[in-house]
């Protein structure tokens, strides 16, 4: 699928809607980060995880911490959290204000591939294929936690193009929807989406 010419930034208030209807509208959404230097990567978006307030894996299930708190906040803000204590995950809060939900992107298609990254460590089509490879791809980290996707910030999200949602439409593209991966609570919540012929998909 080619890069876009030009898509609409997606704004804040888009994502003011439960993390189970966004997950699924992300999908063929264009992630872009805009580094210091000028440059931009492009990725598109085709696999998604979401959490909701009642989810026992969600973050802010129990209680509201320093870690957790900006998912109380307004929709459209970033949430930037370290696992392992060496990956980053780049998750987008949804709903309300004051109710705790997101989705957390889970893998890119990187279009074109930005020319500084390494190739040796993974093939093309793996490069994105996780939350924590595509941090590492596209430089994110906790620095980039609890800000806006908006130009302004070098961070944010395109909407489909006209040829991905036309495609979507007349049935040439489907979603798989399954369960999420790699949790010990809510394992039978069937909250993840992602493109089937899509090679950069972490796990089929």
């Amino acid at each position: 699928m080619p890069t876009p010419s030009h898509s609409q930034p997606i704004p804040t208030t888009w994502f003011s809607r439960c993390a189970t209807a966004v997950a699924p509208d992300l999908l063929g959404c264009w992630l872009v980060r805009r580094f210091p230097n000028g440059l931009i990567a492009r990725g598109l978006i085709v696999e998604t995880e979401a959490y909701t307030p009642n989810d026992p894996a969600m973050h802010a299930y129990r209680r509201r911490t320093a870690r957790n708190s900006v998912m109380f906040g307004p929709a459209g803000i970033t949430y930037v959290y370290l696992i392992y204590g060496m990956y980053h995950c780049l998750n987008v809060v949804t709903d309300q204000d004051g109710t705790p939900s997101a989705v957390l992107i889970r893998a890119l298609q990187l279009d074109p591939i930005p020319t500084w990254i390494d190739l040796k460590r993974d093939k093309p089509h793996r490069i994105a294929a996780g939350p924590g490879k595509l941090c590492r791809a596209l430089q994110i980290d906790l620095n980039h936690t609890a800000q806006p996707l908006v130009p302004e910030r070098g961070l944010w999200l395109e909407h489909r193009t006209p040829q991905f949602q036309m495609d979507l439409e007349r049935g040439a593209i489907a979603f798989t929807q399954t369960t999420r991966i790699g949790l010990t609570q809510g394992v039978e919540l069937p909250w993840r989406w992602y493109l089937p012929d899509c090679n950069a998909v972490s796990k089929k």
